[in-house]
């Protein structure tokens, strides 16, 4: 069963400056630590709905790496996953809806209080989906809880990822096989719930005041997550957007 949004990627290239820049936006940083692959280090941006910003870098060159094709493109968005409780479960129902999943394969970290972590993790072909993640070891001790998901500035999780895709209803039914569910039609749009988050597809061409965005990630990085927006206690007004700046490249807003 896949229970909702886990977390987003951030690609950076100094993960020390984007803690920095992170904290001077208003987030609370938690550490992350060392993947056991060696190859990407990260810190951790928590929110209260249990959701979480993840800052990565490589520590090493990793032509073999899933995201290492992200470098040539520079830092920012560049992928996010969805929880699934049973990820075997998981798997088996979207390979039984027709869509086939890469894993479950073994996933871990050591934190730098020397705690060791461990999840399940399952990759589709298709660049335009995310990737599922389950936990191994207890989920509190990869995603952050308690009082650093309390933010000075306020922001409580994710109220909407929007994804980039080059074809809107080809993509729309790879994530009905995903999901088990079908999208809400918006013009231009597909728009996937899951419990209190939004994952909307746009492909470019729509007459839709975000088309840039749209088309700038197709350009750059080929169909995948394109912006984030982050909310407070409830989504409310047009969303402001983060100093790009600050963010590393990733385009976020907050409402």
């Amino acid at each position: 069963m896949i229970r909702g949004i886990d977390h987003v990627v951030i690609l950076v290239t100094d993960l020390a400056q984007a803690v920095r820049d992170y904290e001077a936006l208003g987030f609370r940083v938690a550490p992350g630590g060392a993947h056991s692959d060696g190859a990407t280090h990260n810190a951790l941006i928590g929110f209260a709905d249990g959701t979480y910003l993840e800052l990565l870098a490589f520590a090493q060159e990793a032509p073999e790496h899933r995201w290492w094709r992200h470098v040539a493109a520079g830092e920012g968005l560049i992928e996010f996953a969805l929880l699934a409780g049973e990820i075997e479960a998981a798997v088996a129902a979207a390979a039984a809806r027709g869509l086939h999943l890469d894993g479950p394969f073994h996933g871990g970290r050591e934190r730098p209080d020397g705690a060791r972590l461990q999840w399940q993790s399952a990759f589709p072909v298709a660049p335009e989906l995310p990737f599922l993640c389950s936990d191994v070891t207890p989920r509190d001790l990869r995603v952050p809880h308690g009082e650093i998901c309390h933010h000075p500035n306020g922001i409580t999780g994710i109220g909407r990822i929007s994804v980039a895709v080059t074809d809107i209803e080809s993509s729309a039914a790879l994530y009905a096989e995903l999901l088990g569910h079908g999208p809400m039609m918006e013009p231009g749009r597909r728009v996937f719930k899951l419990g209190p988050h939004h994952v909307i597809l746009q492909a470019p061409g729509a007459d839709l005041p975000d088309n840039g965005l749209i088309e700038a990630r197709l350009a750059a990085r080929g169909p995948g997550i394109a912006s984030v927006v982050l909310r407070r206690d409830h989504m409310a007004g047009e969303p402001q957007p983060l100093d790009p700046a600050l963010t590393h490249g990733a385009t976020i807003a907050v409402a």
